[in-house]
């Protein structure tokens, strides 16, 4: 584990979180007793663009029934239900920390879906997994906090089968400029390690790894902040609840990590990059 991993661990740790996820549904109408994965994507994709991002993501792996996808860090396991239960992949997740790890566990079986997901406790720069266990892989969201983009692309090419596909969503650099903390994944700049999409690329290509696609997502996330800003301004007018979405899942401070994170996307600073990259 790197110095820096338990303190990023600790920033994602919320006390309760799967009771809140289940009591945030529940005021919506969800019957919680009966689960679907589908009743979660509001909350359980936990990164800019939700599931659609998660959709638009996978339709560029192309998987079938049975192809073992590993998603590096799976959080709560959105992404992975979503997987298994549109394609009938196998999903196995890794994530940092063991709570997202436990109630990704969670609400897998309360959603039917325990026995084509599968979550561990790890880090991505250093996987329990042996060489060449994967068909696939993905990550949503997650660089930001690996300090070291050549190792995360070194597990990635061990673990994976040579041909095969590792799909990238991540929060990047496109230009200088001071960010703001905190932000969504980060407290502070000890724990944020923001790249370029050329680094991302070279550590790639360095792995073994060829590009195969990229998209820069900035335009998409910036619809998408502005529409929960919308969702929410309604539902306040109406004096309602606001509708469940990623803020649940990142604590009392959400406003401010997404004011944040707006403000960094809309100064053209940051934005999220797909990109689909092929081993060998």
């Amino acid at each position: 584990m790197t110095a820096v991993e338990p303190g990023i661990a600790r920033h994602y740790d919320i006390s309760g979180l799967e009771q809140r996820i289940l009591a945030a549904l529940a005021d919506t109408g969800v019957d919680v007793d009966h689960l679907r994965a589908s009743d979660l994507e509001t909350v359980d994709e936990f990164h800019i663009g939700g599931i659609a991002a998660t959709r638009e993501l996978l339709d560029q792996i192309g998987l079938i029934p049975g192809l073992r996808l590993l998603d590096i860090g799976s959080g709560v396991g959105g992404p992975a239900r979503f997987a298994a239960n549109n394609s009938g992949a196998d999903v196995t997740g890794i994530d940092l920390t063991q709570s997202y790890v436990d109630i990704a566990t969670s609400l897998s079986k309360r959603t039917g879906l325990a026995d084509r997901t599968h979550f561990v406790q790890g880090s991505a720069l250093d996987m329990p997994f042996a060489d060449s266990s994967f068909d696939a892989a993905m990550i949503l969201h997650v660089g930001m906090n690996l300090p070291d983009k050549r190792k995360l692309m070194s597990e990635a090419a061990r673990v994976l089968r040579p041909g095969c596909v590792f799909a990238v969503y991540d929060v990047m650099r496109l230009k200088d400029g001071a960010l703001t903390f905190p932000l969504p994944w980060a407290s502070d700049e000890t724990m944020s390690f923001v790249a370029t999409p050329d680094d991302y690329r070279s550590a790639a290509t360095a792995a073994g790894f060829s590009v195969t696609a990229e998209r820069p997502r900035g335009a998409f996330a910036i619809e998408f902040f502005a529409a929960m800003r919308t969702r929410m301004a309604a539902a306040q007018a109406e004096g309602k609840k606001p509708p469940p979405g990623v803020g649940l899942v990142m604590g009392e401070d959400a406003r401010t990590k997404i004011a944040n994170l707006t403000a960094a996307l809309e100064g053209g600073i940051l934005a999220p990059v797909e990109l689909i990259l092929r081993l060998g």
